[in-house]
C-alpha cells in the first residue's frame, strides 16, 4: 500500500512537470484563499451591521457561502482547465503528427483537471470556515456572540495577511509589504460596511 502511495505521488509530481501546472495551481490557491476570506468578511460585517445575535444565522449564511464557493471552484476549474489542456494536447498532437490518447501527456492532461479543481473547490473554502470557527463555537456556547465577531474578524485579517506573505514568498520581493496590502483590502471593506452601515 504504502508502495501504491509513493507511485501515485511520484506520477502525480511527473504531470505537474509536465504540464507546467505548479504556478497555476499556486495562483487558483492564492486567489480564491483570498475570495473565501473576503466572502466571509462580508456575511461577517453585513452581520454586525444588521445586528444578527445568532450564532446559528451566521454559521448557516457562511456553510452556505462555503458550500457554494467549493462546488463553484470545483466544478468552473474542472471544466475551464479540461478544456484548456484538450485545447493544448490537440495542438501537440499536430506538431507531433501523432495521436497522444493513453499517452503520458493525456494521463497527465486529465489528472492536472482533476488536480486544479481539488485546489480551486478547496482554497476559498478552507479559507472561510477558519472565518467561521468562531461562530460554530460559540454556537456551543464556547464564545459570547460579540466575542465571536472580534476573533472572526481577527481570524480573518490574520489568513489574509498570511496569504500575503505567501504571495510576497512567490514573488521573491517584500513580504510584509504583500502582507499590509492584503490585509489593507479587509479594511477597506470593513470601512465600506461601515459607512453603509451608518447611512
Amino acid at each position: 500500500m504504502i508502495k501504491g502511495i509513493r507511485a501515485f505521488f511520484q506520477r502525480a509530481r511527473t504531470y505537474i512537470q509536465i504540464t507546467q501546472m505548479k504556478p497555476i495551481a499556486r495562483r487558483y490557491f492564492v486567489k480564491d484563499g483570498f475570495d473565501g476570506s473576503m466572502t466571509m468578511l462580508g456575511i461577517i460585517m453585513g452581520s454586525w451591521i444588521a445586528g444578527v445575535t445568532r450564532a446559528e444565522v451566521i454559521v448557516s449564511a457562511g456553510l452556505g457561502a462555503c458550500l457554494a464557493m467549493g462546488v463553484s471552484g470545483l466544478f468552473g476549474a474542472y471544466m475551464t482547465e479540461k478544456v484548456e489542456r484538450k485545447r493544448q494536447l490537440k495542438a501537440l498532437e499536430a506538431a507531433m503528427l501523432t495521436d497522444l490518447k493513453n499517452s503520458i501527456h493525456d494521463e497527465a492532461s486529465n489528472f492536472v483537471s482533476v488536480y486544479a479543481a481539488i485546489v480551486d473547490g478547496a482554497s476559498p473554502a478552507l479559507t472561510a470556515i477558519v472565518s467561521l470557527l468562531p461562530f460554530i463555537l460559540a454556537r456551543g456556547g464556547a464564545f459570547a456572540i460579540f466575542d465571536a465577531y472580534i476573533i472572526s474578524f481577527s481570524l480573518t485579517l490574520v489568513t489574509l495577511f498570511c496569504l500575503g506573505l505567501y504571495l510576497g514568498k512567490i514573488a521573491k520581493e517584500n513580504i510584509l509589504l504583500y502582507g499590509v496590502q492584503t490585509v489593507a483590502a479587509g479594511v477597506f471593506i470593513v470601512v465600506i460596511f461601515f459607512l453603509l452601515g451608518a447611512i
